[in-house]
C-alpha cells in the first residue's frame, strides 16, 4: 500500500497521510517498538519507562523524535548484547541521563518556539525589574 522511494503516492495514500500523518513515520514505530518488544525484561522496561519521559519533555517533531527512539534502541539493544548493567547504562541520576539523550536532538518546532518565548518574556520582565 506504500509507494516505492522515488514512486509518487497515489491520491488515496496522500489522503490518508493527510488524514493519520506521514504513514512512513508509523513504520518507524512499529519497527521500533518492535526492537524493544525483543529486549530482555529488565532493559524493555527501563527503555520503556524513558521512552514515557520523552514522550512528555523530548523532541515532538515526527521525524526527529523517530531518530532518537531509534538510537535509544541502539543503545540498549548493545548494552543487552554486552552486559552492561542498567544503573551503569542510566548512571546515578536517571534524570541527568535523560537530560543528556535528549540533549543531543534537536526540538520540536512548537516547543523550540515556546521556550524562546517564555524566555524572552522572563527576560523582558527581568529588565523591568533592573530599570525600575
Amino acid at each position: 500500500m506504500t509507494a516505492e522511494p522515488g514512486e509518487p503516492k497515489s491520491r488515496y495514500l496522500h489522503y490518508l497521510e493527510i488524514l493519520t500523518g506521514p504513514l512512513d513515520e508509523k513504520k518507524r514505530w512499529r519497527q521500533y517498538k518492535a526492537r524493544v518488544k525483543q529486549l530482555p525484561d529488565n532493559y524493555r522496561v527501563a527503555v520503556e519507562a524513558l521512552e514515557r519521559y520523552l514522550m512528555h519533555f523530548g523532541p515532538a517533531d515526527g521525524a526527529e523524535a523517530m531518530t532518537m527512539y531509534e538510537d535509544l534502541a541502539d543503545l540498549f539493544e548493545q548494552g543487552a548484547a554486552d552486559g552492561t548493567p542498567i544503573r551503569d547504562l542510566f548512571g546515578d541520576d536517571p534524570i541527568e541521563f535523560a537530560e543528556a539523550f535528549m540533549a543531543n536532538y534537536p526540538l520540536g518546532q512548537y516547543r523550540r518556539r515556546e521556550r524562546e518565548r517564555f524566555t524572552s518574556a522572563v527576560d523582558r520582565a527581568a529588565e523591568k525589574d533592573r530599570t525600575q
